[in-house]
């Protein structure tokens, strides 16, 4: 694998310093800079998205692990779905082998690898502060906290990003989906209500 040094103008793509492993994202034609993690120098081209915590299945003939098929994905969406107890919006992401779910309860969420972060991955794909998701009385939104790799909503970088029920979210190494449960509302109407109905009727 070529080795590229800070200073260096490289196309867009994933770039891991070769001291530490902490791994940069580049959108452009940009020049690599020192890195953030270490001050080191020397860089080596990395896929930022063929690593084990994006992915569930093992793929035998390269040795990565690969993308989760769409049909395992809902299954594990309808999952999560089912452990949820109570209507609101949540965070579904799997940690190893644990899927976790975490409720949007405030009004600020932030994501990250720093210890004051409210969704915590301890990575070197993940910035410090990486990205926020805000509760507002119009919805839910996800926001780049200026955060080194990005973020992703459905496959494509954003800045800020009205969340819909069931989008996938990537942060640096790891994919998330948003989930948005509604309150059932009853098939049948209450008891009072109807005899209240049928006396109206009267």
């Amino acid at each position: 694998m070529d080795s590229l040094v800070s200073g260096t103008f490289v196309g867009a793509g994933s770039f891991r310093c070769a001291q530490c492993g902490y791994t940069l994202m580049l959108a452009g034609s940009d020049a690599l800079a020192d890195c953030p993690e270490c001050g080191g120098s020397d860089f080596v081209r990395a896929s930022l998205f063929g690593t084990e915590r994006l992915s569930a299945e093992p793929d035998p003939a390269e040795g990565t692990l690969v993308e989760p098929a769409p049909a395992e994905r809902a299954g594990q969406l309808a999952d999560a779905r089912a452990r949820v107890k109570q209507p609101g919006d949540y965070l579904f992401y799997l940690e190893g082998k644990d899927a976790r779910t975490v409720a949007l309860t405030r009004e600020w969420t932030r994501i990250g690898r720093s210890l004051a972060a409210d969704v915590r991955f301890d990575d070197p794909t993940v910035s410090r502060r990486h990205a926020l998701i805000v509760r507002q009385p119009d919805g839910v939104r996800l926001l780049d906290d200026r955060s080194l790799n990005g973020v992703f909503v459905n496959g494509a970088r954003v800045d800020g990003k009205a969340l819909q029920d069931g989008d996938e979210i990537i942060v640096g190494r790891y994919r998330l989906s948003f989930l948005s449960v509604a309150a059932e509302a009853s098939a049948e109407p209450a008891p009072d209500a109807e005899q209240s109905s049928l006396r109206a009727r009267d």
